[in-house]
Protein backbone atom coordinates (compact mmCIF):
# COMPACT_ATOMS: atom_id res chain seq x y z
CA UNK A 1 0.00 0.00 0.00
CA UNK A 2 1.20 3.50 -0.82
CA UNK A 3 2.73 5.49 2.03
CA UNK A 4 2.93 9.24 2.49
CA UNK A 5 5.12 11.32 4.78
CA UNK A 6 3.36 12.96 7.71
CA UNK A 7 4.43 16.58 7.65
CA UNK A 8 8.20 16.92 7.93
CA UNK A 9 8.44 13.93 10.29
CA UNK A 10 10.14 10.60 9.71
CA UNK A 11 6.73 8.91 9.82
CA UNK A 12 5.50 7.45 6.54
CA UNK A 13 1.90 6.35 6.92
CA UNK A 14 -0.14 4.04 4.75
CA UNK A 15 -2.70 6.08 2.82
CA UNK A 16 -5.37 4.14 4.68
CA UNK A 17 -5.20 4.09 8.45
CA UNK A 18 -7.32 2.01 10.80
CA UNK A 19 -9.57 4.02 13.08
CA UNK A 20 -9.68 1.77 16.12
CA UNK A 21 -12.65 3.29 17.95
CA UNK A 22 -15.07 0.78 16.43
CA UNK A 23 -13.06 -2.33 17.32
CA UNK A 24 -15.25 -3.11 20.33
CA UNK A 25 -14.03 -4.58 23.60
CA UNK A 26 -13.53 -8.23 22.60
CA UNK A 27 -9.77 -8.80 22.34
CA UNK A 28 -10.02 -11.64 19.81
CA UNK A 29 -12.31 -9.70 17.47
CA UNK A 30 -10.12 -6.62 17.78
CA UNK A 31 -6.95 -8.58 17.09
CA UNK A 32 -8.49 -10.20 14.01
CA UNK A 33 -9.41 -6.79 12.58
CA UNK A 34 -5.97 -5.36 13.31
CA UNK A 35 -4.24 -8.40 11.80
CA UNK A 36 -6.40 -8.03 8.68
CA UNK A 37 -5.28 -4.41 8.49
CA UNK A 38 -1.63 -5.43 8.76
CA UNK A 39 -2.14 -8.06 6.04
CA UNK A 40 -3.64 -5.34 3.82
CA UNK A 41 -0.54 -3.16 4.20
CA UNK A 42 -1.90 -0.73 6.79
CA UNK A 43 0.76 0.55 9.19
CA UNK A 44 -1.12 3.45 10.81
CA UNK A 45 -3.41 2.78 13.79
CA UNK A 46 -5.37 5.56 15.47
CA UNK A 47 -6.86 5.29 18.94
CA UNK A 48 -7.50 7.54 21.99
CA UNK A 49 -7.46 7.23 25.76
CA UNK A 50 -11.17 8.13 25.75
CA UNK A 51 -12.30 5.10 23.74
CA UNK A 52 -13.94 2.43 25.90
CA UNK A 53 -12.32 3.92 29.03
CA UNK A 54 -8.85 2.95 27.78
CA UNK A 55 -9.75 -0.61 26.79
CA UNK A 56 -9.26 0.32 23.14
CA UNK A 57 -5.64 1.25 23.74
CA UNK A 58 -5.11 -2.06 25.54
CA UNK A 59 -6.42 -4.04 22.55
CA UNK A 60 -4.36 -2.00 20.10
CA UNK A 61 -1.22 -2.41 22.19
CA UNK A 62 -1.69 -6.15 22.63
CA UNK A 63 -2.35 -6.75 18.93
CA UNK A 64 0.53 -4.60 17.69
CA UNK A 65 3.15 -5.68 20.24
CA UNK A 66 4.76 -8.27 17.90
CA UNK A 67 5.17 -5.67 15.12
CA UNK A 68 5.71 -2.55 17.21
CA UNK A 69 8.75 -1.31 15.29
CA UNK A 70 6.93 -1.60 11.95
CA UNK A 71 3.81 0.43 12.75
CA UNK A 72 2.71 3.94 13.62
CA UNK A 73 0.61 4.18 16.76
CA UNK A 74 -1.33 7.41 17.12
CA UNK A 75 -3.36 8.15 20.22
CA UNK A 76 -4.98 11.20 21.78
CA UNK A 77 -5.40 13.01 25.09
CA UNK A 78 -7.21 16.01 26.50
CA UNK A 79 -10.49 14.53 27.69
CA UNK A 80 -10.91 12.94 31.10
CA UNK A 81 -13.72 10.73 32.31
CA UNK A 82 -15.54 11.71 35.50
CA UNK A 83 -15.64 9.33 38.46
CA UNK A 84 -18.93 7.73 37.38
CA UNK A 85 -17.68 7.34 33.81
CA UNK A 86 -20.93 8.70 32.44
CA UNK A 87 -19.34 11.85 31.00
CA UNK A 88 -16.04 13.59 30.46
CA UNK A 89 -14.52 17.04 30.75
CA UNK A 90 -12.00 18.91 28.65
CA UNK A 91 -8.55 19.29 30.20
CA UNK A 92 -5.67 20.37 27.95
CA UNK A 93 -3.49 21.33 30.90
CA UNK A 94 0.17 20.40 31.02
CA UNK A 95 -0.37 18.43 34.22
CA UNK A 96 -3.12 16.29 32.71
CA UNK A 97 -1.37 15.63 29.39
CA UNK A 98 1.84 14.56 31.09
CA UNK A 99 -0.08 12.20 33.35
CA UNK A 100 -2.30 10.88 30.55
CA UNK A 101 0.62 9.92 28.32
CA UNK A 102 2.03 7.58 30.97
CA UNK A 103 -1.29 5.78 31.32
CA UNK A 104 -1.54 5.45 27.53
CA UNK A 105 1.99 4.06 27.29
CA UNK A 106 1.15 1.47 29.92
CA UNK A 107 -2.07 0.39 28.18
CA UNK A 108 -0.38 0.32 24.77
CA UNK A 109 2.52 -1.73 26.19
CA UNK A 110 5.08 0.48 24.49
CA UNK A 111 7.91 2.82 25.47
CA UNK A 112 6.93 5.57 23.03
CA UNK A 113 4.00 6.91 21.02
CA UNK A 114 4.68 7.79 17.40
CA UNK A 115 2.04 10.51 17.11
CA UNK A 116 0.39 12.01 20.18
CA UNK A 117 -2.60 14.21 19.42
CA UNK A 118 -4.57 16.78 21.35
CA UNK A 119 -8.12 15.43 21.24
CA UNK A 120 -9.93 18.69 20.48
CA UNK A 121 -9.15 22.24 21.53
CA UNK A 122 -10.74 25.65 21.96
CA UNK A 123 -9.40 29.13 21.39
CA UNK A 124 -9.87 29.81 25.13
CA UNK A 125 -7.32 27.13 26.09
CA UNK A 126 -3.88 28.05 27.36
CA UNK A 127 -2.37 26.94 24.07
CA UNK A 128 1.19 27.87 25.00
CA UNK A 129 1.00 25.60 28.07
CA UNK A 130 -0.37 22.72 26.01
CA UNK A 131 2.40 23.12 23.42
CA UNK A 132 4.97 23.17 26.22
CA UNK A 133 3.62 19.84 27.49
CA UNK A 134 3.96 18.18 24.08
CA UNK A 135 7.43 19.64 23.51
CA UNK A 136 8.61 18.29 26.87
CA UNK A 137 7.21 14.85 26.03
CA UNK A 138 9.21 14.85 22.80
CA UNK A 139 12.38 15.87 24.65
CA UNK A 140 11.77 13.20 27.30
CA UNK A 141 11.32 10.51 24.63
CA UNK A 142 7.74 9.55 25.49
CA UNK A 143 6.45 10.66 22.10
CA UNK A 144 8.11 11.08 18.71
CA UNK A 145 5.81 13.73 17.22
CA UNK A 146 2.60 15.50 18.07
CA UNK A 147 -0.47 16.86 16.32
CA UNK A 148 -4.03 17.94 16.99
CA UNK A 149 -7.45 16.57 16.18
CA UNK A 150 -9.67 19.55 15.45
CA UNK A 151 -12.17 20.99 13.00
CA UNK A 152 -11.95 24.56 14.38
CA UNK A 153 -10.10 26.84 11.92
CA UNK A 154 -9.05 29.32 14.62
CA UNK A 155 -7.56 26.54 16.80
CA UNK A 156 -5.80 24.96 13.82
CA UNK A 157 -4.35 28.35 12.91
CA UNK A 158 -2.96 28.91 16.41
CA UNK A 159 -1.19 25.53 16.51
CA UNK A 160 0.05 25.86 12.92
CA UNK A 161 1.62 29.21 13.77
CA UNK A 162 2.94 28.52 17.28
CA UNK A 163 3.84 24.83 17.52
CA UNK A 164 5.74 22.03 15.78
CA UNK A 165 2.66 19.91 15.02
CA UNK A 166 3.18 17.54 12.09
CA UNK A 167 -0.49 16.72 11.52
CA UNK A 168 -4.08 17.79 11.97
CA UNK A 169 -6.83 15.20 12.04
CA UNK A 170 -10.13 16.54 10.77
CA UNK A 171 -13.43 15.50 9.29
CA UNK A 172 -13.42 15.68 5.50
CA UNK A 173 -15.56 14.11 2.81
CA UNK A 174 -17.39 14.92 -0.40
CA UNK A 175 -20.26 16.11 1.80
CA UNK A 176 -18.07 18.22 4.08
CA UNK A 177 -15.59 20.19 2.02
CA UNK A 178 -15.12 23.03 4.50
CA UNK A 179 -11.43 22.20 5.11
CA UNK A 180 -10.58 22.97 1.48
CA UNK A 181 -11.02 26.65 2.19
CA UNK A 182 -10.64 26.84 5.97
CA UNK A 183 -7.55 24.71 6.61
CA UNK A 184 -5.81 23.03 3.67
CA UNK A 185 -4.04 26.11 2.19
CA UNK A 186 -2.47 27.11 5.52
CA UNK A 187 -1.44 23.55 6.38
CA UNK A 188 0.13 22.99 2.96
CA UNK A 189 2.06 26.22 3.36
CA UNK A 190 3.31 25.12 6.79
CA UNK A 191 4.08 21.55 5.56
CA UNK A 192 1.66 20.10 8.11
CA UNK A 193 -0.21 17.00 6.96
CA UNK A 194 -3.92 16.39 7.16
CA UNK A 195 -5.20 13.06 8.45
CA UNK A 196 -8.85 12.77 7.50
CA UNK A 197 -11.67 11.00 9.27
CA UNK A 198 -15.27 10.36 8.25
CA UNK A 199 -14.55 9.84 4.52
CA UNK A 200 -17.83 7.95 4.09
CA UNK A 201 -19.88 10.56 5.97
CA UNK A 202 -21.41 8.07 8.41
CA UNK A 203 -21.84 5.54 5.60
CA UNK A 204 -24.03 7.85 3.52
CA UNK A 205 -21.51 7.91 0.68
CA UNK A 206 -21.50 4.13 0.71
CA UNK A 207 -25.24 4.09 0.03
CA UNK A 208 -26.53 3.97 3.61
CA UNK A 209 -29.00 6.85 3.46
CA UNK A 210 -31.05 5.60 6.41
CA UNK A 211 -28.81 7.52 8.83
CA UNK A 212 -29.72 10.77 7.09
CA UNK A 213 -33.45 10.19 6.90
CA UNK A 214 -34.31 12.17 10.03
CA UNK A 215 -31.86 15.09 10.03
CA UNK A 216 -30.00 14.91 6.74
CA UNK A 217 -26.26 15.52 6.88
CA UNK A 218 -24.86 18.97 7.67
CA UNK A 219 -26.57 21.30 5.19
CA UNK A 220 -27.81 18.46 2.99
CA UNK A 221 -31.42 17.43 3.46
CA UNK A 222 -32.45 13.81 3.05
CA UNK A 223 -34.07 14.79 -0.25
CA UNK A 224 -30.81 16.40 -1.43
CA UNK A 225 -28.94 13.20 -0.69
CA UNK A 226 -31.53 11.04 -2.42
CA UNK A 227 -30.71 12.93 -5.60
CA UNK A 228 -27.00 13.46 -5.07
CA UNK A 229 -25.80 9.93 -4.28
CA UNK A 230 -27.40 8.23 -7.33
CA UNK A 231 -26.16 11.10 -9.51
CA UNK A 232 -22.57 10.59 -8.33
CA UNK A 233 -22.82 6.85 -8.93
CA UNK A 234 -24.27 7.40 -12.40
CA UNK A 235 -21.63 9.90 -13.53
CA UNK A 236 -18.77 7.90 -11.98
CA UNK A 237 -20.18 4.55 -13.06
CA UNK A 238 -16.87 2.71 -13.30
CA UNK A 239 -16.20 3.31 -9.61
CA UNK A 240 -17.64 1.44 -6.66
CA UNK A 241 -19.52 3.59 -4.08
CA UNK A 242 -16.86 3.10 -1.39
CA UNK A 243 -13.99 3.80 -3.77
CA UNK A 244 -15.10 7.30 -4.81
CA UNK A 245 -15.01 8.97 -1.34
CA UNK A 246 -11.69 7.39 -0.40
CA UNK A 247 -10.03 8.49 -3.62
CA UNK A 248 -11.59 11.96 -3.28
CA UNK A 249 -9.82 12.43 0.06
CA UNK A 250 -6.53 11.14 -1.29
CA UNK A 251 -6.69 13.52 -4.25
CA UNK A 252 -5.98 16.39 -1.86
CA UNK A 253 -2.21 17.12 -1.74
CA UNK A 254 -2.47 18.05 1.95
CA UNK A 255 -3.83 14.62 2.93
CA UNK A 256 -1.34 12.02 4.17
CA UNK A 257 -3.76 9.32 5.28
CA UNK A 258 -7.46 8.58 5.45
CA UNK A 259 -8.63 7.06 8.72
CA UNK A 260 -11.52 4.65 8.37
CA UNK A 261 -13.05 2.59 11.15
CA UNK A 262 -13.94 -1.07 10.79
CA UNK A 263 -15.94 -3.45 12.94
CA UNK A 264 -15.19 -6.51 10.78
CA UNK A 265 -12.39 -8.02 8.73
CA UNK A 266 -14.51 -7.60 5.60
CA UNK A 267 -14.75 -3.83 6.11
CA UNK A 268 -10.97 -3.56 6.40
CA UNK A 269 -10.54 -5.49 3.17
CA UNK A 270 -13.13 -3.38 1.33
CA UNK A 271 -11.51 -0.13 2.46
CA UNK A 272 -8.05 -1.38 1.51
CA UNK A 273 -9.30 -2.38 -1.94
CA UNK A 274 -10.81 1.10 -2.39
CA UNK A 275 -7.55 2.97 -1.76
CA UNK A 276 -5.63 0.69 -4.12
CA UNK A 277 -7.75 1.73 -7.09
CA UNK A 278 -6.44 4.29 -9.60
CA UNK A 279 -6.56 7.92 -8.51
CA UNK A 280 -9.49 10.04 -9.61
CA UNK A 281 -8.94 11.83 -12.90
CA UNK A 282 -9.28 15.59 -13.21
CA UNK A 283 -12.58 15.04 -15.00
CA UNK A 284 -13.89 12.84 -12.18
CA UNK A 285 -12.85 15.41 -9.58
CA UNK A 286 -14.58 18.12 -11.58
CA UNK A 287 -17.82 16.11 -11.63
CA UNK A 288 -17.68 15.63 -7.84
CA UNK A 289 -16.92 19.30 -7.19
CA UNK A 290 -19.76 20.45 -9.42
CA UNK A 291 -22.31 18.09 -7.89
CA UNK A 292 -21.39 18.72 -4.26
CA UNK A 293 -20.69 22.45 -4.26
CA UNK A 294 -24.14 23.54 -5.40
CA UNK A 295 -26.06 21.62 -2.73
CA UNK A 296 -23.83 21.78 0.28
CA UNK A 297 -20.41 23.39 0.35
CA UNK A 298 -21.50 26.98 -0.28
CA UNK A 299 -23.75 26.81 2.77
CA UNK A 300 -20.88 25.67 5.01
CA UNK A 301 -18.57 28.64 4.43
Amino acid sequence: MEKRQIGTSELHASVLGLGCMSLGTDLNIGKNIIEAALDAGINYFDTADLYDFGENEKIVGQALKPVRDKVIIATKAGNRWNENKDGWSWDPSKKHIKEAVKHSLQRLQTDYIDLYQLHGGTIEDNIEETIEAFEELVTEGYIRYYGISSIRPNVIREYAEKSKIVSVMMQYSMLDRRPEEQAFPLLEQKKISVVTRGPLAKGILNGNLAKAQKNGYLSYSYEDLQQLIPSLEEKLGDRSPGEIPMQFNLAQPAVASVIAGASSVEQVQQNAAAVRKPALSLEELKVIQQLTSSTGYSEHR
